[in-house]
Parts: C-alpha cells; sequence; structure tokens
C-alpha cells in the first residue's frame, strides 16, 4: 500500500493529536502554523513543519496541498479563517478536506463551504470512548473518513505467536498493520517474520467492517 499523504493546518491541541497519530502510525505528515512554538513543538512529530499564514492563497498553493490524500484544517474557533481556508482548498482541487468545527452552526457554514467531512472534537472524543468501550482490546481510534480508520488494538487471541506473513491479515482481510509497539520500542514498518506477542499493540489501517474481523481474531473470536 503506498504511503498515504496529510496535511494538518493548525498545529492546536487537536491538530497536533492527529499530525502525532498519523505520524506515529508511519504516514507522511505535513504540518502548518502561523505560530512559531507549535511548529517547533512538531519539529520531531510529522514528516515536515511549515511557519506559514494558510488564509494566504498563495501559500496554499505553494505547498502542493491538491496533492495530499486528505488536509485537516483545525485553525482553532476562527470561524472566519477556517470557512475561507476550506473553501480555498476545494477551489485548488483537495480531493479530501477535513475541517473542525466549534459548534453545530460554524459545522454547517463549512459543509456549504465544501468540506467533505466536518468533525466536532468534543464530540467525536465521545465517539472514539464508546468504541473503545464496545471492543475491549482497542487502544485508540482515529478516523480517516466515515469507513476508513486507524486504529490501535492490543494483540491477543489467534494473532499471538503467530507472524504477520502467517496471518496474511491483507490478503485476507484488507487490512495492513502499519506499526507494531512492544513496550517502549516501536517497529515501523513491523518485519513480516517478526511473531506477535501478548502485550504488542498493533497500529493497522482499513476500512471499518474489515478491521472489526481483525480486532475479533485479537479478542480471541
Amino acid at each position: 500500500m503506498p504511503q498515504r499523504e496529510f496535511a494538518l493546518i493548525g498545529l492546536g491541541r487537536f491538530g497536533s493529536s492527529v499530525a502525532r497519530t498519523l505520524y506515529e502510525a508511519g504516514c507522511s505528515v505535513l504540518g502548518v502554523d502561523r505560530n512559531p512554538a507549535r511548529v517547533q513543538a512538531m519539529a520531531d512529530h510529522a514528516t515536515h513543519v511549515v511557519e506559514a499564514d494558510a488564509t494566504d492563497e498563495e501559500v496554499l498553493r505553494s505547498l502542493g496541498l491538491r496533492n495530499f490524500d486528505v488536509v485537516v484544517v483545525s485553525v482553532g474557533t476562527q470561524l472566519e479563517a477556517s470557512v475561507l481556508i476550506t473553501l480555498m482548498l476545494k477551489e485548488m482541487g483537495c480531493p479530501y478536506v477535513v475541517a473542525k468545527a466549534s459548534s453545530e452552526l460554524h459545522g454547517k457554514v463549512l459543509q456549504r463551504t465544501g468540506a467533505d467531512r466536518v468533525v466536532f472534537p468534543e464530540r467525536d472524543m465521545g465517539v472514539r470512548v464508546a468504541r473503545s468501550l464496545i471492543t475491549e482490546n482497542v487502544v485508540d481510534l482515529i478516523e480517516l473518513t466515515p469507513d476508513v480508520s486507524i486504529v490501535e488494538f492490543a494483540a491477543g487471541g489467534q494473532l499471538v505467536g503467530r507472524s504477520l506473513r502467517e496471518l496474511h491479515l491483507r490478503a485476507r482481510y484488507g487490512v495492513t498493520v502499519l506499526a507494531v509497539r512492544r513496550g517502549s520500542r516501536v517497529m515501523v514498518p513491523p518485519p513480516a517474520e517478526e511473531k506477535i506477542r501478548a502485550g504488542d499493540v498493533l497500529v493497522a489501517v482499513g476500512a471499518n467492517r474489515d478491521l472489526e474481523r481483525v480486532e475479533a481474531l485479537a479478542a480471541g473470536g
């Protein structure tokens, strides 16, 4: 699977969290913020970080954002700025724009502006917590689209003692393991012959329905 490319505009609490999660999962991540302190703080947690004013159309075009798979607009509570940036991104041909909203009204404006998906961090966090409660071995989850997610889950059940080559998760289920975390060690990408151990945490990407099937294997189903 070719490496997917993501751009995060706005590196506050939400944007930096999304950027870190994607980067740690082995994705290519570009971070953009006008605040030099935020840019410096993310220097080791993204593929590239740029200090720039994303409300400037020439800046957006110079970054080549139309070539990214997903662009996430997370510029705090600045309704006018987020709407302007979302509009410009769609006009320049970005295929999938996710925009963070601070209120229902903000969300409606972003949708009408062309955002492919609008997220409400507090509400979406509730969805993540709920899913983690339903599926006990899920450690964390981030939705890339309504149907595709990156999931961290604890290895167990039928996965333990078998290598990724033996499991054939991509061929059988359409799920790609991006990384394996074992204590403080993170294997990115994980060696195909590495046997999964109890206590390992797998970071995988795939369609939600396929991820649920693998999660069931990890739970012993």
